[in-house]
């Protein structure tokens, strides 16, 4: 399978064109704007403050108390700003913690574009992980430019980013008939199923909605310019199994058949070579074959027994599949069966698949609002930003609303070393990223 490569032109033609729109020269910023930058400096002390105070509260997914906690921190700040606030609680049996929306108050008279903001109060850390949770990294001169810690850039300094920008906007009056709504969710990290159930606010919240803005970290595109994010491929997986005939080896290749492993092996290579296009991957995370084989899904973890003398009747393979659109995922499915059902003798196979995050496409509508993201940013004079390429970023919660609305990801926090005992954010980033967010939601929420 080859790549159909119109489309890809066709997509690499609008990110240049939007992007050279983008980066017309400065405009100056007006002088409401100029006040929204001036209240995000002075507030950078207590913003650091903030970010501390989340991180050194633990959040791992399955700390449903601590997740609580950092919820509630920042449930008091949206609570200061004239927002509406509740949890969302999800059923026991899921065992999450639920999640934080905060919405201003409805009125006849709102006016701009509907808003939804998102970010998650969970971390990969959990209680006992022996990664410092809060480690300044003074430079020579004594200044802290960066900053180790649990969930420092993943995303609690984007959280932090959100309120920052709606504060600044609060602070001179911008946010007076505004209709943005905020969701941090506590279980992004391992979202819990099944997710109609997990994310079905957050859908229905889209619904309502006309702009997603997602504040996970920011990143440095190839070219060195910072980049936010338009696409995100999906995540599925892939079930192989695949049986033979039990028999003793030296009937191999003959009668005997050739066994479950050389069939597995057929298969997998010729996934490799012949289901290729850009932006589609697959991935055998865990092979066993044998003559008795098990597999335990909820812990990951299997076991296999077989001999070197008897040819094995059993195969599990368990993997990933990751797709830029739907289009992309039927074609991968397709050809994948077709490959699956081409047997080796005394050998059959089946291939099963499902579906989990669904894709994030690139749309007209994404690459205008990175457009105007950019021109903000140029106006603030903090430079363009640039597209991330799709099959560059994992899973996150945008997915599950960008296909109902126009969405764009990547606007928290720079840093580095996500979910590792090296993740660090660059302090400075969290003013040049509230700044950035709090322009362009304050000309979103002017605009029809």
């Amino acid at each position: 399978m080859r790549v159909p490569v119109k489309a890809m032109l066709g997509l690499a033609m609008a990110v240049t064109v939007q992007l050279a729109d983008a980066q017309q020269a400065t405009g100056p910023l007006s002088p409401v704007e100029q006040q929204i930058v001036a209240e995000i400096h002075a507030h950078a002390p207590q913003a650091l403050e903030l970010l501390r105070q989340s991180v050194l509260i633990n959040s791992g997914t399955m700390n449903q108390p601590g997740v609580r906690a950092v919820g509630k921190l920042f449930r008091d700040q949206f609570d200061a700003l004239g927002f509406q606030t509740r949890w969302i609680e999800l059923p026991p049996e899921m065992r999450r913690a639920g999640h934080l929306l905060a919405e201003r108050p409805a009125t006849s008279a709102g006016r701009g574009k509907r808003l939804m903001l998102l970010g998650h109060l969970d971390t990969v850390f959990e209680p006992g992980n022996t990664t410092p949770a809060w480690e300044p990294q003074p430079e020579a001169d004594g200044k802290v430019l960066r900053i180790k810690g649990q969930g420092v850039s993943d995303m609690k300094g984007g959280n932090v980013i959100i309120v920052e920008a709606l504060r600044a906007l609060q602070q001179v009056g911008a946010l007076e008939g505004t209709r943005i709504a905020v969701m941090l969710t506590g279980d992004e990290e391992e979202a819990g199923d099944p997710k109609t159930i997990s994310r079905g606010d957050m859908v229905d919240l889209a619904k309502r909605s006309d702009v997603a803005l997602s504040f996970e970290g920011s990143i440095t595109n190839k070219d060195g310019m910072a980049a936010a994010t338009v696409g995100r491929r999906s995540t599925a997986f892939f079930e192989l199994e695949v049986k033979a005939r039990q028999a003793h080896s030296m009937g191999v290749f003959g009668p005997g058949g050739y066994g479950a492993i050389y069939e597995a092996a057929r298969i997998l290579d010729a996934f490799r070579q012949q289901v290729v296009e850009p932006g589609l991957t697959f991935n055998p995370g865990v092979i066993l074959g044998g003559t008795e084989v098990g597999y335990d899904d909820a812990a990951s973890r299997g076991s296999a027994f077989g001999k070197t003398n008897v040819i094995a009747n059993t195969v599990t393979v368990k993997g990933d599949l990751r797709y830029l659109d739907y289009a992309q995922r039927d074609r991968a499915q397709a050809r994948m069966r077709e490959i699956v059902a081409q047997s080796l003798p005394g050998a059959s196979a089946t291939v099963n698949f499902r579906d989990s995050y669904p894709p994030m496409a690139v749309t007209p509508g994404n690459l205008k609002i990175l457009a105007q993201y950019s021109q903000a940013s140029q106006d603030a004079g903090l430079g363009p930003i640039g597209a991330v390429p799709p099959e560059s970023r994992g899973a996150g919660d945008i997915q599950f609303v960008a296909p109902y609305i126009d969405s764009l990801d990547g606007l928290g926090a720079s840093g580095g070393g996500a979910h590792s005992p090296n993740e660090y954010l660059e302090v400075p980033s969290i003013e040049r990223s509230a700044i950035r967010a709090a322009l362009l939601i304050y000309r979103l929420t002017r605009q029809d």
